[in-house]
């Protein structure tokens, strides 16, 4: 986590009002954009102020932005670690950080969403090593690991489906230079994918034909379960996997289940 910074993951087109404008000028924006608030800036760039909906409130379209925007900001550094935007974020409420440079000028913004999706689908070694762990205790094989490139059109899905909300995260951190490695196996004649579906489907989708791996090879003649597991969901390439939308996540439909049972 620590590796990751602010600026990997910031929007750099961040729409802003002038700090000259007006409450009427807020409104245009918010009915243009549908976002909730945005940065006040002077004619330099430089942040001096932030302005949200709830701030709207009973306030003239013809008031100064200065008058009901918040003038005491927390903001963001580029160089600034995810983890640690995470703590400013969370603790303090705050949905949405400008990151400024060292003239308080904007930069970019970055959300809690941002935070969440630098987390999601992260590989660890430990993660490696503990599969490698049960294929020896289940098969009695010693697999050997190396890092490298595979073809995403060799691979074999393990996994039926995956998640459109999760999918954009994937792409937009293959466009950032800042994808996890993908876990496989790799068989004589087999390329079996463990870990990653998500981002060998972004690749596809962006045209990206090797992503890096984590490669874990097995030289004995042993069928894997997770290969049968493919074999009964008809799975043979990254084509047959499913791509679900976000109203379909089991996490959404398990809140939507316990929103009506209250």
């Amino acid at each position: 986590m620590d590796k990751k910074r602010v600026k990997d993951y910031m929007t750099y087109d961040v729409v802003t009002v002038d700090v000259k404008g007006t409450i009427r000028d807020v409104f245009e924006r918010i009915k243009t954009t549908h976002h909730d608030g945005f940065p006040v800036v002077d004619r330099g760039n430089e942040v001096v102020g932030y302005i949200a909906a709830r701030d709207l409130l009973f306030a003239h379209p013809s008031t100064p932005i200065p008058e009901v925007m918040s003038s005491h900001l927390i903001v963001a550094d580029p160089e600034m670690s995810i983890s640690d935007a995470a703590r400013v974020i969370f603790r303090s409420g705050i949905q949405k950080l400008p990151v400024v440079d060292e003239k308080n000028r904007l930069v970019g913004i970055i959300s809690n969403s941002d935070v969440i999706r630098s987390q999601i689908e992260h590989v660890s070694p430990e993660k490696v090593f503990n599969f490698i762990t049960t294929l020896k205790r289940l098969y009695g094989i010693e697999p050997t690991l190396r890092r490298g490139s595979v073809p995403i059109n060799s691979l074999l899905p393990t996994q039926s489906k995956i998640y459109e909300d999760e999918l954009e995260g994937r792409i937009y951190e293959i466009r950032k230079g800042l994808a996890e490695p993908l876990i496989v196996v790799s068989r004589p004649g087999r390329t079996i994918l463990v870990d990653g579906h998500h981002r060998a489907i972004a690749a596809k989708r962006l045209g990206i034909e090797n992503l890096d791996a984590y490669i874990i090879e097995v030289d004995d003649d042993v069928e894997l379960g997770m290969e049968r597991t493919a074999r009964s969901m008809h799975l043979a390439s990254l084509d047959d996997i499913q791509v679900l939308d976000y109203a379909r996540h089991p996490l959404v439909a398990l809140t939507h289940r316990l929103v009506k049972r209250v």
